[in-house]
């Protein structure tokens, strides 16, 4: 740097940089590179350490460079800690220029990654490349500045080489807007982020930083900006919010301290930025850790995604084995419970409401329950190990050829559990475009409801020897759809460039027993909340329109050929017959009459139309549906004790694979829309989805019918 620096006219503007990093980093040999430059030697105010500041000219700007202590952390238990923490803290200055050991960047990654919380603009100066590159460290810096949103200059300070365009970047960073960091932490502490932000934003609370930041050190428990809320009258609501919040993330961490969980949280991000930014290969050698060593077969490019589907489809094979065992018990349990109600019930409609309705509805969902509880125990196995941030680092780039962010994953793979959640993990990606594309795609994953209806058509028309595998590749076929669809809307509504890949890297962990008890419970504990209220409602008035109006005249005419029959066998179909031609008539009949004609091309019957129609309610109202209206109008023989058989005698193959694919594809529950609606942004992207799902699983349904019947099923 030598013809630029110059002494400038009065008029220059003026900028004031913060020169901050670890102890060792080369800091004052950089910014002594800088020709000209004139030192200024003092004290900082009350303490005795050593304050130097750097004055030069470049251009029409003229610039103070303060050289703060070394720092490991953004902490204040050392004296220079303090200073450099009170510094950037209270101090008016214009940019933070942070110095990084490029031979160590994980370790000085520490500190960069807590400084993207600060209201100043921030440039990074990897110092040291070219030691960095003869130990064949090969860091790339544009890459890293589109992960970080933040300028990443190569420089040498011994070389004096990149000094020039460091320079240039903090002019530039200082004439433009301030763009927020890109720093994304786990889902557990991204989604009490969102609640501390949305609760700020409601109260309309000024914050000097940005509302995202406020949160983040409210929960890492910085006592300036506790001070700063202490007296604001939202604090007495506030507290409760950052008191649960704290237990949650010390929950996901397994630890009694935030502030260690949050120190996790930043050597994971790191470990992500090291492992996308520091080409494979050229990394100098080093002991390899038990977490480099699982790594390297987890995440191995080739190996890597069959290990993922190879354990995805142990869970599926789980989830119908052993989920199975205890189905007849609890099957028993409400057909003996329903018997022992319906005895001491006079009336006999009354009888067949809490029977049929109330019991059958109930039962038939809560059945489901040990196939629930497996699927939730896999997922939340897999995330506090830490391997399901792996898998979203290993499908970053087979995502990206479908026009997915990598961090998609994590919100999809939420979307196996339940849709509610995953529309609200979406909110880690940051790019509006991607999360909207996300949002729309998350309707493919088959989330926990949908497992019922799997299980009980796999159930009815495969053995048990192979319905595990056929539960697998219904989440598979699912998924996939969902990439394709992802392409499409990527190439059409969703069009522009992808947008840099990071997340946390979390070291491997012993999964937590009291994590996962409190994760599979809690979400457990839900499903069957809304089996006793949404879904015992549901079931209620589907037992009503099923039922009413009822036609005096013809139970009469039946009543009587009843009484005339001479055999038991008579009198069962003479029964099974008026059953069917109530329902039929029913308002429910009527109302799957009427839209019969639409799935008709489907191979779908006015029941199957109906359980669908209630399964925009909620997805386990399709089985609840299923088993009223055919228990209502079966054909029962001795050999039929449960709705899968009844299910297998009732809908012919073909129909059973177009109503599967249906359920797989088309709209989420009402709640679930709820929240996509408010997730995406306006009403108007919950009818771009109806339309899309809609239409997708129509086509989709129709080609499976027909191929199915083409195969002589």
């Amino acid at each position: 740097m030598n013809e630029d620096v110059k002494i400038c006219p009065i008029t220059a503007k003026h900028i004031k940089v913060a020169l901050v990093g670890q102890p060792n980093v080369g800091k004052s040999m950089l910014i002594n590179s800088v020709s000209n430059a004139h030192l200024h030697v003092g004290n900082f105010s009350g303490v005795t350490v050593d304050k130097t500041e750097v004055l030069f000219d470049y251009k029409d700007f003229h610039f103070t460079v303060v050289d703060l202590p070394g720092t490991y952390a953004f902490t204040d238990y050392t004296i220079e800690e303090r200073v450099t923490h009170d510094y950037l803290c209270a101090e008016n200055y214009d940019i933070i220029i942070n110095v990084i050991d490029s031979t160590n960047l994980e370790k000085n990654l520490q500190l960069t990654s807590e400084l993207f919380t600060m209201s100043k603009k921030l440039v990074i100066a990897l110092n040291m490349s070219d030691e960095a590159e003869k130990e064949g460290i090969d860091i790339d810096a544009k890459y890293m500045n589109e992960l970080l949103n933040i300028p990443c200059i190569k420089v040498s300070a011994a070389a004096k080489t990149g000094i020039d365009e460091l320079i240039e970047a903090v002019v530039e960073k200082f004439k433009g807007e301030k763009h927020e960091p890109k720093l994304i932490f786990s889902e557990a502490v991204e989604e009490e982020i969102a609640k501390i932000v949305a609760y700020l934003q409601k109260h309309n609370y000024k914050a000097v930083n940005s509302y995202r930041n406020v949160a983040i050190n409210l929960l890492k428990e910085n006592k300036k900006t506790y001070a700063k809320l202490h007296d604001n009258p939202i604090w007495t609501e506030l507290q409760p919010i950052l008191i649960e919040a704290s237990s949650h993330i010390e929950l996901h961490h397994n630890t009694d301290d935030i502030r260690e969980a949050f120190a996790e949280e930043y050597a994971a991000f790191n470990r992500g930025i090291v492992a996308e930014v520091v080409k494979e290969g050229t990394k100098k050698e080093e002991v390899k850790t038990l977490t480099d060593k699982i790594d390297h077969i987890l995440i191995h490019p080739i190996f890597g995604i069959p290990i993922f589907l190879f354990l995805m489809w142990g869970l599926f094979q789980l989830t119908f084995v052993l989920g199975n065992i205890p189905m007849d018990w609890i099957s028993s349990f409400f057909g003996w419970f329903g018997s022992a109600i319906g005895t001491t019930i006079a009336n006999d409609d009354i009888r067949s409401l809490v029977v049929d309705g109330l019991v059958g509805g109930v039962g038939a969902v809560v059945l489901f329950t040990p196939n629930i509880i497996i699927l939730f125990v896999g997922i939340a196995l897999l995330e506090s190990t830490g391997y399901m941030s792996r898998v979203a680092f290993l499908l970053d780039g087979f995502f990206h050829k479908f026009g997915l962010h990598g961090q998609s994953f994590i919100p999809l793979v939420t979307g196996f559990g339940c849709s509610i959640p995953a529309y609200m993990a979406a909110r880690i990606l940051k790019n509006d475009r991607d999360r909207l594309l996300t949002l729309f795609i998350i309707s493919f994953m088959s989330c926990g409801a949908r497992l019922p209806v799997y299980v009980l058509f796999t159930g009815a028309f495969f053995s048990k020897a192979i319905a595990g595998n056929v539960l697998f590749g219904i989440y598979i076929s699912g998924a996939l759809l969902g990439l394709i669809a992802a392409k499409i809307l990527k190439l059409t509504a969703f069009k522009g460039a992808d947008e840099p890949f990071v997340m946390e890297m979390p070291k491997y962990r012993l999964p937590s027993v009291k994590l996962v008890w409190h994760t599979v419970l809690s979400k457990t504990l839900m499903y069957l909340k809304k089996a006793g209220t949404f879904i015992a409602g549901a079931s209620i008035l589907v037992w009503f329109l099923s039922n009413y109006p009822h036609n005096q005249e013809r139970e009469k005419v039946y009543a009587t050929q009843v009484e005339q029959a001479k055999t038991q066998v008579q009198k069962t179909s003479l029964l099974n017959e008026l059953a069917t031609k109530n329902l039929e008539n029913s308002y429910l009949g009527k109302i799957g009459k009427f839209s019969e004609p639409v799935f008709e091309p489907l191979g779908l019957d006015w029941k199957m139309a109906v359980a669908l129609e209630a399964g925009l309610a909620a997805k386990e109202v399709v089985v609840s549906t299923l088993g009223v209206l055919y228990s209502l109008g079966n054909s029962v023989d001795e050999n039929t004790n449960s709705l899968k058989d009844i299910i297998s005698k009732n809908i012919p193959f073909p129909s059973a694979v177009a109503f599967i694919v249906v359920i797989m594809i088309y709209l989420p529950c009402f709640a679930a829309s709820v929240v996509f609606t408010r997730e995406a942004g306006g009403i108007k992207y919950f009818f771009y989805m109806l339309a899309f799902t809609s239409f997708t699983a129509y086509l989709l349904a129709f080609i499976a019918y027909r191929f199915t019947l083409f195969l002589g099923y």
